[in-house]
Formats: C-alpha cells, sequence, structure tokens
C-alpha cells in the first residue's frame, strides 16, 4: 500500500505520538521511514522579535538549533531501525514549516505524510495557524492526522 511515509517532527509529546504511529504502520506495511525535522531560521528583523545579535552568534544558533533538529529527526531514525524499519533523519532549514514538509514529501517520494495537529479551534487556530491544514489542504500525498 504505502512505500515510503514522511512523518515531521518536532518533539512535543503531540508529535512523539505521530511519530510512534508512524513507525507502527510502516513496519506493518514493510514501508520505509523518512523522519523530518524543519529547522527555523533566527529572526533578522526587529519586528520578527529578533535581539540583535552578530552575523558570527547568528550562525551558532543557528548551528545549535540545527544540531538540535538532527538529533530530534535521528532519534526516530534510531526507534524506527530498532522496530525493523529503513528509516532515514532529515532537516530542513526553513520558516515554512509545510512548505518544507510538502517539498520534502516530493523530494523523498513520499507516498503518505503522518503528522500531529493541536486541535486548536476559533480564534487560537486563526492566530496560530495550521501546519497540518496547510498539508492537507496543498499536498499532492495522502496526510494521516492524529490528535
Amino acid at each position: 500500500m504505502y512505500k515510503r511515509i514522511l512523518v515531521p517532527t518536532d518533539g512535543s509529546p503531540l508529535s512523539k505520538k505521530a511519530v510512534r504511529s508512524a513507525v507502527d504502520l510502516a513496519a506493518s506495511l514493510g514501508a520505509e521511514l523518512v523522519a523530518l525535522n524543519v529547522v527555523p531560521r533566527y529572526p533578522t528583523a526587529f519586528f520578527e522579535g529578533a535581539i540583535s545579535l552578530s552575523p558570527e552568534d547568528v550562525r551558532r544558533v543557528e548551528k545549535q538549533w540545527a544540531e538540535r533538529g538532527q538529533a530530534l529527526a535521528g532519534n526516530v531514525e534510531a526507534m524506527a531501525k530498532k522496530a525493523g524499519v529503513k528509516a532515514r533523519a532529515i532537516t530542513i532549514s526553513s520558516d515554512l514549516v509545510a512548505e518544507s514538509v510538502l517539498a520534502a514529501a516530493r523530494k523523498h517520494k513520499c507516498d503518505l505524510v503522518v503528522m500531529a495537529s493541536h486541535g486548536r479551534k476559533g480564534l487560537r487556530r486563526l492566530l496560530l495557524g495550521s501546519e497540518t491544514q496547510h498539508v492537507l489542504t496543498h499536498g499532492q500525498v495522502p496526510v494521516l492526522v492524529l490528535r
């Protein structure tokens, strides 16, 4: 049925639930797993909420974030391999999480995305947006949403 499953993770408890489900699903289907963490860029404009840092400090912070992101994705890869699932960990540096998920799904030829949704409603959803909703409405592959 599905041959390659993409699972974005941010390390949150809800994301960990999606990861466990994706690993179990991949194991039961004999599918590969691609674990993704999207690493934000350091905000550089005052209006983005940035504290003025030197370019060297910005690079250092972004490197720390990238290492954390790779560790998160690497933990998923290790969990999958322990379950007998072929897996790889990737990170993408971007402020556009949903677009990065969609791009990774295309690039790695994933035929299913498994991701979590916080289930926000009303004003909170309007203000915070929904990366999952964006992936659902703009993607070309099926999306399994867990809450």
